[in-house]
């Protein structure tokens, strides 16, 4: 007879079993895969007779993920990389191979450009350029020996590339699989909830400012982690290539609402710290009217039919409110205390995210359907590091390179055609890393590790063993560590060092050859190589030295420039995406100091502010009937200013673009005084007014990154009263 205690004990148990099966034992799935792929592969080759089966085993390794559209987005790119390496070394074997000098210093540059693109291009993309110059320095250093067998070598080794691949891909297709598409599904429904969850608590002013921070930066965080598992996705079905545009729009219309919602929130912050309380209390019953039009039924929207239901919310309460705003300022017109153009400023950000909420609901409504016109969607999110800094990753790597070749040349070690060509590789992944000294350190370690266990393997066990299955079971337990260290976040460097090179160091061949001083040679020139490339990490501009984050923090700043100058057509998507995925970038570097996070924050909600309202600007003046008035010098001075203030922060150009703000909306006021053209032409230049009101209260907000230049310039004046403004 069950007890209470066990009636109790019962159901904590099942619960702590789903809890480990939804962590660790998906952690301990993809370990066992990974050791069935590796081994798959190891047999296959050998039943081919094929001259390295151990190049197959490590390949498995080095694409191995744990979803099933990673594995094939990484070997896609994989194979792409190594076949441009592989034409690329044919060609330097044909002109430097009796040349050792020009042929490794060809190798060296060659490395040092496919590094600066690994560092350019993350994600997978990057990896093609990885392989691009690994895979010439694999093939093109041991074949120059011997350029007679080039050819064959090369193919040989293109081969054996290709079957771990295949091994990998399939085991992780075939064997309890785990899509990318699943976790896509689940962030799209996770993080709509969590925003009208974030919207509703904001508007009734129940959030402080740290939790703000912190929700945004969550949100920087989902946006970055969302478009890297689309882009992997769409290597799974049909059915999420069918619908790769609607989520990337999604993505992007949900940057464009957070941005909006954000600048409608910092602007009645400023009105109530102005002590605005007639135009605070105007506004008010439309925002409490705002949050239930997120919900069904009182119940928040919990997948893309509850969506369809909260758009045709939204689109009603979105064609109604021009008339009511209209008629909600007509009636305080008269109040000597209302602030006319602060209630527009504020209407019409509420009317614009509004919009932007019903157009990032409608794409989610969109998404039960298998097509929809909605899909197609040019503009995409396209992550890329500073220039500079990816030439640095560049040169470093060929510096490394040059370095490792000279070495090698001068000593003539048996071994050092290992050294250089694992230089290329170590250098090339670590400059992906945000931390690629640690990423070097731990590689090294790894491979020591590695090493250890490959003599014991080699040396201790394989002479006492015959037949595939007994090779099997004294290589599995080895492989399992290596991935079981590669599953842990703190050793995840370790894990990727121990796994690749015990796999190149141990990794049996159809004809092995025990050579325990060649075996010592290579594990010693494995782990010298990765300790020049963690030297020179830490050496040559070091990432956790300020310079990094400085520079990301500028090219932050001067998306306001971008803002200013680009093409409108698809500069809101671009500028919303390079500006998260550049605060991604800063947030991933060593901190520096305590409040550096903070500080980023800051300039991002700056630039997201200003970039919006510029770009909002541009698009008003571009559709104006009359390019040639007055008014129009003034607001392209005012562009101008701004852009000049965010390229290089001065007192000087913050008085500038503050003076030139004001002037715009005094010009704009008087034209607005005697306009008797179209409604459509009024309205207009009431946004305009409205939009450089914006940006008048965010240079002069005490949150801003310009707090101390608005505290100097003693610009706390009242903004000018404004005309009628109609909300359309």
């Amino acid at each position: 007879m069950s007890t209470p205690a066990t009636l109790i004990e019962r159901p904590s148990l099942k619960l702590a079993l789903l809890d480990w099966a939804r962590t660790d034992g998906l952690a301990w799935i993809y370990i066992f895969k990974a050791v069935l792929a590796a081994l798959l592969a190891l047999w296959i080759a050998m039943r081919l007779d094929m001259q390295q089966p151990r190049t197959a085993m490590t390949t498995v390794f080095v694409v191995m993920q744990p979803q099933s559209g990673m594995v094939l987005a990484k070997s896609f790119y994989r194979f792409c990389g190594t076949m441009v390496g592989l034409v690329v070394m044919m060609v330097f074997i044909s002109l430097f191979s009796q040349q050792p000098v020009l042929f490794l210093s060809a190798t060296a540059l060659w490395v040092g450009v496919c590094t600066a693109g690994a560092a350019r291009n993350r994600n997978f993309r990057s990896y093609g350029f990885v392989l691009a110059g690994y895979t010439a320095a694999l093939i093109g250093i041991p074949a120059a020996q011997h350029p007679e067998a080039a050819y064959l070598s090369a193919l040989t080794r293109v081969g054996e590339v290709t079957l771990g691949i295949v091994c990998s891909g399939a085991v992780s297709a075939l064997v309890f699989p785990q899509h990318a598409g699943e976790q896509v599904r689940t962030t799209v429904r996770r993080r709509f909830t969590q925003f009208v969850d974030y919207v509703c608590r904001a508007l009734s002013g129940k959030m402080e400012r740290a939790q703000i921070e912190r929700t945004n930066l969550a949100f920087v965080s989902d946006i970055v982690g969302f478009e890297a598992a689309r882009s992997v996705a769409v290597f799974e079905n049909p059915e999420s290539r069918m619908r790769g545009g609607r989520l990337a729009r999604l993505n992007s219309e949900f940057m464009s609402a957070s941005t909006r919602f954000h600048a409608l929130h910092q602007l009645m912050n400023r009105l109530r710290e102005n002590a605005s309380a007639t135009t605070i209390a105007a506004l008010e019953p439309f925002f409490r009217e705002v949050p239930p039009l997120f919900s069904v039924s009182g119940e928040p929207v919990r997948n893309a039919a509850d969506a369809a239901h909260a758009a045709a919310q939204l689109h009603d309460y979105k064609a109604a409110l021009p008339k009511r705003v209209r008629a909600a300022r007509a009636a305080l017109e008269a109040n000597p205390d209302f602030a006319q153009l602060e209630f527009d400023t504020a209407a019409e950000l509420l009317y614009r995210f509004v919009d932007d909420m019903l157009a990032y609901a409608q794409t989610y409504a969109s998404l039960t359907s298998p097509s929809h016109e909605r899909e197609h969607w040019i503009a995409r999110y396209v992550p890329k590091t500073n220039m500079f800094a990816a030439a640095i990753s560049g040169l470093r790597g060929a510096v490394v390179m040059f370095i490792l070749s000279a070495f090698w040349i001068e000593t003539a070690w048996p071994s050092g055609g290992t050294m250089v060509l694992n230089a290329a590789a170590v250098c090339a992944l670590a400059s992906s890393s945000p931390r690629p000294t640690l990423m070097s350190a731990q590689m090294a370690l790894g491979t020591m590790l590695a090493s250890v266990v490959g003599m014991i393997v080699v040396f201790g066990v394989f002479p006492h063993i015959d037949g595939f299955t007994m090779m099997c079971a004294a290589l599995a337990p080895a492989l399992l560590l290596g991935a079981y260290l590669s599953t842990r976040r703190a050793l995840a460097g370790v894990g990727i060092g121990y796994c690749i090179f015990f796999c190149f160091l141990a990794g049996p061949d159809n004809l092995v050859h025990y050579d325990p001083t060649g075996f010592m040679n290579d594990a010693l020139a494995l782990v010298l190589s990765m300790i020049v490339a963690a030297i020179a990490f830490a050496v040559l501009l070091p990432t956790d030295a300020p310079w990094l984050r400085n520079l990301l923090l500028g090219d932050l700043r001067r998306e306001v420039v971008s803002a200013r100058r680009g093409r409108l057509a698809t500069l809101a998507t671009h500028f919303e995406s390079r500006t998260r995925d550049l605060l991604a970038q800063i947030n991933a570097l060593p901190a520096s100091r305590p409040g550096s996070q903070r500080d980023a924050l800051q300039w991002l909600f700056a630039v997201l502010e200003f970039g919006n309202a510029v770009i909002d600007l541009r698009r008003e003046i571009a559709a104006a009937s009359n390019a040639s008035m007055p008014w129009r010098r003034s607001v392209d001075a005012t562009l101008d200013a701004v852009a000049r203030l965010f390229d290089r922060p001065k007192q000087m150009r913050f008085d500038a673009a503050l003076a030139a703000t004001e002037r715009a909306i005094a010009d704009t006021q008087d034209v607005l005084a005697t306009f008797d053209e179209s409604r459509e032409e009024r309205h207009r230049l009431q946004r305009i007014a409205s939009h450089l009101h914006f940006i008048r209260t965010a240079l002069l907000d005490p949150e801003s990154p310009f707090a101390q230049f608005a505290a100097s310039a003693s610009a706390q004046q009242h903004p000018p009263e404004g005309a009628p403004h109609a909300a359309a």
